[in-house]
């Protein structure tokens, strides 16, 4: 047996109880399940539980694929070097 209070994505702290709540009331492709229940939204991007998303949504909906709208990875910000954080024009 599953256990439902599984967190599925630490960053928004939602369970798997969600999200195939979730899943099956609204038979929703991968991104709909991410913008109802937030999975995916936090500071990784979607790098932890992006996966298991997809996953959720193929067992629950038998009648579509899990990429009906593929999920994409999306860095919160861009990393750059503390050195140009630095700079400062000079005219």
């Amino acid at each position: 047996m599953r256990d439902h209070k599984t967190i599925i994505c630490r960053c928004e702290e939602v369970t798997l109880e969600q999200l195939v709540h979730t899943a099956e009331s609204y038979r929703c492709s991968s991104r709909e399940l991410k913008l109802r229940t937030r999975a995916g939204m936090g500071q990784c991007g979607g790098r932890t539980c992006r996966v298991l998303l997809d996953t959720i949504v193929q067992k629950c909906a038998d009648d579509r694929t899990p990429h009906d709208i593929p999920l994409g990875y999306q860095a919160p910000i861009r990393p750059i070097t503390f050195s140009l954080m630095g700079e400062k024009d000079h005219d």
